[in-house]
């Protein structure tokens, strides 16, 4: 990956709908040297997929809680478990295994308060692999971004 890549990188992340010519002209690029570079990323699996990023507040989902959970075991069956519980819940919208005093992080996207206690009671606390949580409400996001290259 080169310093060309990189840039069409962040060309694309910023706007994925503009015409390959589009990024020629800013890159100084050939419209087919251009076009190369995005199937070859595509192809190497660099750029793993388009997305459409949605105002949270027009869908009724900017209601944000970070839950940091702690499993009661910290076997590979309980892990395993866990992780393919809490994929289909469509509610949390991010994941991660972490270090700490917790094992895992949530982002979940709600309407409201309301909302997430009955996901709470109705859904995450059904996983037996839960020992306890702990739920923090985003205030107000000062940075968010999807980007990798800026």
């Amino acid at each position: 990956m080169d310093a060309i890549d990189k840039k069409l990188l962040q060309l694309l992340q910023e706007d994925c709908k503009k015409t390959t010519k589009e990024y020629a002209l800013q890159l100084n690029l050939s419209t087919t040297a251009v076009y190369e570079r995005i199937k070859r990323l595509e192809r190497e699996g660099t750029i793993t997929k388009y997305v459409a990023l949605v105002d949270k507040e027009k869908v009724n989902r900017s209601f944000t809680v970070l839950c940091h959970i702690k499993l009661i075991q910290h076997t590979k069956e309980n892990i395993i478990r866990f992780e393919k519980q809490v994929l289909s819940l469509e509610e949390v919208k991010e994941c991660h295994h972490i270090s700490g005093d917790y094992d895992y992080i949530l982002t979940i996207h709600l309407e409201n308060m309301q909302s997430y206690r009955e996901f709470m009671v109705g859904k995450l606390t059904t996983i037996d692999q839960i020992g306890s949580t702990q739920s923090s409400f985003v205030i107000n996001s000062v940075k968010n971004s999807t980007a990798v290259f800026i």
